[in-house]
């Protein structure tokens, strides 16, 4: 990653107590910034705050924004907060709207209000829904079907509007399927409930659930099961970086694809994971989840040549090894106990 240090640099990461933001914090404080976590704690955890201060807070709550912005007086946003289990969002839309969308309209009003005039906007490929190519280019159609994908929509689109009319920078990241854990075993990947598929799989490895249920088998892809472009969380961290150091110097696009340009299927996730774990993992096969795309693969180009951005782990194996090493440790009342290679 380029030396894009900077000293003395207040940044706000609203979310920053959850899987993605708590590893951005991490990333921005070895970049020189001091990252203030900023979480309602809903899905968040405050153990994972290590690099900066904590602000307990919803971003519904303008009083409370203004205060901390008051105290910290920060040059810009990296905005995580939101409410992201797209099941949920189809059987409770309103929630996700009042969240997602009122929510960061509640936080443009007080960045407005305070002159602070960028963020960076952690947005994802559910904005496409099913995509009509692959792979994914940000020029696809967004056409999303689900809540969740159509409230990062909506975010997107006031951001645009909001550069317009009130010249605020912006740039959302639209990531594919965020995986791994941080290296160095500080902090990962720790949902209730947990409904991604790598840390389930490792759950079936540790005995911590029965098996893993593989959701259709029948997709027209090589092996018959889905396939998704997986994204380790560090090099998620990495981009949200480098997209809040160009900001303020250079014009960006207003949005950018992370992903490895590489797909995985759900049985070569569970194929590596066994390898790995050098453990059994039972599998069970279920029906097809409606709205499940066969396949989702980012096209990378953009964020490549815009950011300077390369992942450090652009295959699946380093990825779930961390994941590995993680869910160890979290299984194991916090002792950490590393992957033998």
């Amino acid at each position: 990653m380029p030396d894009i240090r900077r000293k003395n640099e207040t940044v706000l990461v609203t979310g920053g107590a959850g899987y993605v933001g708590s590893h951005t914090c991490k990333a921005l404080a070895a970049a020189g910034y001091e990252p203030i976590t900023y979480d309602n704690l809903i899905y968040g955890h405050q153990r994972a705050v290590k690099w900066g201060p904590f602000e307990r807070g919803d971003i519904l709550d303008t009083a409370r924004l203004s205060q901390v912005i008051d105290t910290y007086r920060p040059w810009a946003v990296v905005h995580f907060a939101a409410f992201a289990y797209v099941g949920e969002s189809v059987t409770d839309p309103a929630k996700y709207y009042r969240n997602n969308l009122a929510g960061t309209l509640s936080l443009l009003d007080v960045m407005r209000a305070h002159g602070i005039g960028h963020i960076v906007f952690s947005s994802t490929c559910a904005t496409y829904g099913i995509p009509e190519t692959i792979p994914i280019t940000e020029d696809a159609p967004q056409r999303p079907i689900n809540a969740y994908g159509s409230s990062k929509l909506m975010v997107e689109r006031v951001l645009n509007d909001y550069g317009a009319a009130y010249g605020l920078k912006s740039v959302a990241l639209r990531y594919f399927n965020a995986a791994g854990a941080d290296p160095d075993g500080e902090i990962g990947e720790d949902h209730d409930p947990e409904t991604h598929l790598i840390p389930l799989v490792l759950d079936a490895a540790l005995g911590v659930r029965p098996e893993i249920t593989m959701f259709g088998n029948d997709y027209g892809t090589p092996d018959g099961t889905c396939i998704r472009d997986y994204i380790h969380v560090s090099d998620i961290a990495d981009a949200h970086v480098l997209a809040l150091s160009r900001l303020k110097t250079a014009s960006l696009d207003t949005a950018y694809n992370l992903g490895t340009g590489t797909g995985v299927s759900v049985a070569q996730i569970i194929e590596a994971a066994r390898k790995i774990t050098k453990r059994d993992i039972r599998v069970v096969k279920g029906p097809r989840r409606a709205g499940d795309p066969a396949v989702l693969v980012a096209d990378p180009r953009r964020v490549r040549q815009g950011l300077g951005w390369t992942p450090r782990y652009p295959t699946i194996n380093p990825i779930i090894e961390t994941a590995w090493n993680w869910n160890l440790r979290l299984r194991n009342g916090g002792e950490y106990c590393a992957v033998k290679k």
